[in-house]
């Protein structure tokens, strides 16, 4: 695979440094712009991000030196220095889609984080294992912008990235309807402990927009591509609550759901031990080697233990059992800030690449 040059707008916050530590020593990417607002331009990595580092391991050397850039004032300069962005910024949702369709304009396709344009029926919002196929909008998108090479991609809500990679597998088997309580960590928010000490030994029931998009976005993931846009699926009916928990990483999820024939539980677990997508058949230098790992043990998946699986980019499943008011029930977990978040564009962008559309 050629090495391609890649910019992170948005770099000084807790998804753009997750984005740097994925970025550092990847063989596909190297990054060559840090963007971030006006106010970090001029300044290095370093001196910009100051002491909100929030990564366990120390800022990368060579990043540490790069000198910042201002996301909308240097754009022209940004997207001359690369071959495609990694987004993830703290606007609100005009500027961020202004700002995304502006980079897309100058021929330089953004791989996002943020929600802005999630609902727009031309951008793809792919979870690699699950939807590749709808990178096919791509085209339409370009003829829509008056584009060669320049596009929007998205990846979804992190809330989703648990229940629905277990769900996918079963999804031929008539899924539906599907009951989700999230149980999201403090990193979802950009926070530490340390930013926010009123979450210590605390549980909010509230997370702003949360379960609009824990309910809605599954259905363009699972929808289709129609007349050059995703057209979202018309099931399953699905119902979530969204709730912060104390813990650093890791989205935990109690999910249940109904199928539109009997299924027996050995063939649910016989199928998420098979399960495997694009990524594994592509060996993307981020892809799990097992997507989905099954725990027989009652007491597990627990957020500690298993968010790192397989770097993070795991999804963890367990306490797989009937239900007496749906057919059955599950947890599952994600790394939000992994899997649900910088990682997922990551594979992303691997998936992209690996299909031509940086070139």
């Amino acid at each position: 695979m050629k090495e391609y040059r890649v910019g992170i707008i948005g770099a000084t916050g807790m998804v753009g440094q997750r984005f740097i530590t994925l970025l550092a020593e990847h063989p596909w990417f190297r990054v060559t712009a840090l963007a971030a607002s006006p106010r970090s331009a001029g300044k290095s990595y370093k001196e910009a991000v100051g002491g909100r580092w929030a990564m366990a391991a120390p800022i990368p050397e060579q990043i540490a030196a790069m000198t910042m850039l201002d996301a909308q004032g240097d754009m022209e300069q940004i997207a001359a220095a690369v071959d495609f962005v990694f987004c993830a910024v703290n606007m609100n949702k005009e500027e961020t889609r202004a700002l995304e369709e502006a980079y897309a304009k100058l021929e330089c396709p953004v791989v996002s984080n943020n929600s802005a344009h999630r609902n727009t029926p031309d951008v793809p919002m792919i979870i690699p294992e699950i939807n590749p196929e709808h990178a096919g909008v791509i085209p339409f998108q370009r003829a829509r912008l008056g584009t060669r090479r320049g596009f929007v991609a998205v990846k979804s809500n992190c809330s989703i990235q648990s229940y629905v990679p277990a769900l996918h597998p079963l999804m031929d088997l008539g899924v539906t309807k599907v009951l989700a309580c999230t149980y999201q960590a403090i990193s979802g928010a950009g926070k530490t402990f340390a930013t926010w000490p009123e979450m210590m030994d605390n549980v909010i029931p509230f997370i702003g927009g949360e379960e609009e998009k824990s309910e809605q976005e599954p259905l363009k993931v699972w929808g289709t591509l129609e007349d050059g846009k995703i057209v979202k699926a018309k099931g399953p009916d699905i119902t979530t609550q969204c709730i912060r928990v104390p813990v650093t990483d890791g989205h935990l999820a109690a999910v249940f759901f109904s199928l539109g024939q009997k299924v027996s539980k050995e063939e649910i677990l016989r199928r998420w031990a098979a399960f495997a997508g694009e990524p594994q058949r592509l060996s993307l230098p981020s892809a799990p080697g097992q997507f989905l790992h099954y725990f027989q043990e009652d007491d597990r998946p627990q957020t500690r233990l298993e968010r790192d699986l397989e770097g993070g980019m795991a999804i963890s499943v367990g306490r797989l059992r009937a239900d007496t008011q749906y057919d059955y029930k599950f947890v599952c977990l994600s790394h939000n800030t992994l899997r649900g978040a910088a990682g997922g564009a990551v594979l992303m962008a691997e998936l992209l690449a690996a299909k031509g559309y940086f070139d």
